[in-house]
């Protein structure tokens, strides 16, 4: 009996070492295979496109000086009436203009103790905004402002609030075209540098798309914009 316990407890032995002997072998070939996996390339594809703006704002500023409030007023009604009759007639419909309240500067008030009287009290700026998605229409218009200029309407453009505004709205409709065209550049990217280093392209471990920036196109025509977008792509590499 006590020969039969001795050899059952050398078997034992024995299995217990070619088991740890095969699970030592299969974790060390799965820990290279892993580390093999682990090889990857991260690539950025870009997509661009040029969009022409489907919304325009207009701001028109005009300036008017006086020492009489009520002639101001009078004044301030009577430009209004010449530009709203100015975009009527050109293709403006009504529910595209609006008008701001105007803002009036007494220049007595601001003096601080500056005993000269000014020539002109008060300076009155006012603002009839186009806001209209007929953008050749208004800007054909802003180069015709000067037929009003020349009924003795001032006009402010000298600051931020009087510039263009110029909106692309409709991004969402190439959003996944654009998409789609820089995961692609992507991927050629990645497998040019997979074919180099004599690998394979596998599958994706991670992706992530970039923001969408919408921007002019150059200075000089704010009316076209360029939409960028870039994605960032890894992928494993296999031989």
């Amino acid at each position: 009996m006590t020969e039969s316990k001795s050899q059952y407890a050398v078997v034992l032995g024995i299995s217990i070492f070619f088991g740890f002997f095969i699970l030592g072998y299969l974790l060390s070939n799965a820990i290279i295979k892993f580390k093999e996996f682990e090889r990857t390339v991260t690539a950025k594809g870009l997509s661009e496109r040029e969009v022409e703006a489907d919304i325009v704002i207009w701001p028109i500023k005009f300036t008017v000086a006086g020492n009489e409030l009520t002639e101001i007023y009078n004044t301030i009604e009577t430009n209004i009436k010449e530009i709203k009759d100015f975009l009527t007639t050109n293709g403006i419909s009504l529910n595209e203009i609006s008008y701001s309240i105007p803002s009036i500067v007494d220049r007595i008030a601001q003096q601080y103790g500056n005993t000269s009287r000014p020539e002109l009290r008060y300076t009155a700026f006012q603002t009839v905004t186009v806001y209209s998605k007929n953008i050749h229409a208004v800007r054909e218009l802003m180069g015709s402002l000067l037929d009003l200029g020349k009924k003795g309407i001032v006009f402010a453009s000298d600051d931020y609030e009087s510039q263009t505004e110029y909106i692309y709205t409709k991004l969402n409709e190439i959003k996944p075209e654009m998409i789609e065209e820089a995961t692609k550049n992507a991927r050629e990217v990645a497998n040019k540098f997979a074919i180099d280093s004599h690998s394979g392209l596998g599958k994706i471990k991670k992706a992530s798309q970039g923001q969408f920036s919408i921007n002019d196109r150059d200075k000089n025509n704010p009316h076209i914009k360029k939409v960028r977008v870039v994605s960032t792509v890894e992928y494993y590499l296999v031989d």
